[in-house]
């Protein structure tokens, strides 16, 4: 996403947690620059974050001093999958400061970043998201207006319930299909030809999951959050959430116990494939 933006002739300050990854992306885009610490954003007029949760969004802007350097009339654009409630009141306190906030999460997945076919659900201010549009149309191929501050990471959260749902509901049936003697492979076609047909039987299945490739760009904890994201929205909202309790529960357990950058689709090996039929018969 960096890349498409320097692509595009912004002039770039980069930073990332992992070491060597901002002087890796300077070596390959020279007008971009390495930031030294808060200081550094001092000049910029858009701050773009793409992080874990809002508890890492927080600690950058407040904890480490990042909002603090910026000056009055600076947007932030927070693309990470964050909680709407706690993004509200980080944009509040940010308007304090006199900066401007939008929340832009993506959709689309690794593959989407590097082919600028993303999707971006923006929340916040009409206003400045046509400031901010040029640079998401740098990144993206949608941009889709969504609603007031903490609409763009409340659909983000909602969408990633129901593709979590359909990925449960894809694998189990799938393992009830091999179970009575029917390939996935088979099922898959089956589901594709028909009503039960989705983005996860269309997109996933034979090309992350019965293949074992498993490296979609989408790692299960972070599936696993914003499930969870969704779950506290609708308590918060007192909105029955009966289905989505189910869901959250699967993958909080499953995430719990895989490795961290276990990919989301290896939840059809994780779940486990059921047994054939001819093997439940002799058992």
């Amino acid at each position: 996403m960096a890349a498409h933006l320097a692509d595009a002739g912004h002039r770039l300050t980069v930073a990332d947690a992992a070491p060597g990854v901002a002087a890796a992306f300077v070596t390959e885009h020279p007008a971009a620059a390495v930031a030294k610490g808060p200081e550094s954003f001092a000049a910029v007029q858009i701050l773009i974050l793409m992080l874990p949760n809002s508890a890492v969004v927080e600690e950058v802007l407040e904890r480490d001093g990042v909002a603090d350097a910026l000056r009055p009339g600076s947007l932030v654009i927070d693309m990470s999958s964050s909680e709407p409630l706690r993004t509200r009141a980080l944009a509040a306190r940010l308007a304090a400061k006199g900066l401007s906030m939008l929340d832009a999460p993506v959709s689309g997945g690794v593959r989407g970043a590097k082919a600028r076919t993303l999707s971006v659900l923006v929340g916040g201010s009409p206003h400045e998201l046509v400031r901010a549009t040029p640079v998401l149309q740098a990144m993206a191929r949608t941009v889709i207006p969504v609603g007031d501050i903490g609409s763009g990471h409340t659909a983000k959260a909602l969408n990633n319930l129901v593709s979590a749902a359909t990925i449960s509901i894809t694998v189990e049936a799938l393992a009830l299909a091999e179970s009575f003697g029917i390939s996935p492979e088979t099922m898959t076609h089956v589901l594709n030809s028909s009503s039960g047909r989705s983005n996860t039987s269309e997109n996933k299945v034979s090309q992350f999951m019965t293949s074992g490739s498993f490296d979609s760009g989408f790692s299960l904890r972070l599936m696993s959050k914003d499930v969870d994201i969704a779950v506290a929205l609708a308590r918060a909202l007192s909105r029955p959430a009966e289905i989505a309790d189910g869901v959250a529960r699967q993958w909080r357990r499953i995430a719990g116990a895989a490795p961290a950058q276990t990919d989301h689709t290896e939840m059809y090996a994780l779940l486990g494939a059921g047994t054939s039929m001819s093997e439940a018969e002799s058992a």
